[in-house]
């Protein structure tokens, strides 16, 4: 069993990581069976959770870490979506290319694009700087077959 951690004067005692829709968090699968077995509130954390979600595009997927303390409560922290779906949505597609690296890309980004996604990620990117983030994100954009143009 996980070791407990102590948080300001609360006692972890497990953390949960799930991504849920952005504002359609229910308690149906996944997201029920994962909070009730820990003995959370679901509703409580839906309310909350589609609460904080509600400015961000209906449907994104949300990646959330929720912390559940010894005395049953929680709390929980949301990052932004993924980069991949960024990236999709910046390039208007459904799914990345088919063959990333070989043949003709899904589609184009230009260094503009790519700095508007790396601005809004950087916080959850392990980066120092916004060109830093910038090339996490061309690269994320050209494993999934993605041309970047006007970045060297």
């Amino acid at each position: 069993m996980a070791q407990a951690q102590k948080k300001g004067s609360k006692e972890v005692v497990g953390t949960l990581r799930l991504h849920i829709p952005a504002g359609q968090a229910s308690p149906s699968p996944p997201v029920g069976p994962a909070l009730g077995q820990r003995g959370i509130n679901i509703m409580e954390f839906c309310k909350a959770f589609n609460d904080k979600t509600k400015t961000v595009d209906a449907g994104a997927p949300v990646p959330v870490l929720i912390r559940v303390y010894k005395d049953k409560s929680f709390d929980f922290e949301t990052k932004e979506p993924p980069a991949s779906y960024l990236i999709k949505k910046a390039a208007q597609l459904s799914k990345g290319g088919a063959t990333p690296g070989r043949g003709s890309a899904a589609a184009t980004l230009d260094a503009a694009a790519v700095r508007a996604i790396a601005e809004s990620k950087q916080k959850d990117l392990n980066a120092n700087d916004v060109e830093a983030a910038m090339r996490i994100i061309a690269g994320t954009a050209r494993s999934m077959g993605i041309d970047v143009k006007g970045m060297s």
